[in-house]
């Protein structure tokens, strides 16, 4: 393990080490994650996606429109197929 330090400004600023920055590939206006565990430890990781606009495209698209109903039951017969490969 290695410990990196850094210093707070009187704004609750901190600078992320280079050598931080390099490990988590975070560059400027990228978004980072403070993460406190049960135990109280905190960890610092980058968010897969940082923010609802970077959603967009995650999931692929449709080649046709879906009615809501279409939608209910090919989540129906995935939530079966789910319960089926569980047993």
């Amino acid at each position: 393990m290695k410990e990196i330090i850094s210093s707070i400004t009187s704004k609750g600023q901190v600078t992320i080490p280079v050598e931080v920055r390099r490990h988590l590939g975070v560059t400027v206006n990228d978004k980072i994650a403070f993460v406190i565990d049960s135990e109280g430890a905190v960890r610092l990781t980058v968010p897969r996606y940082a923010n609802i606009a970077s959603l967009r495209g995650a999931a692929g698209k449709l080649d046709r429109q879906l009615s809501w109903k279409q939608m209910q039951q090919i989540a129906r017969e995935d939530r079966l197929e789910g319960m089926h490969e569980a047993n």
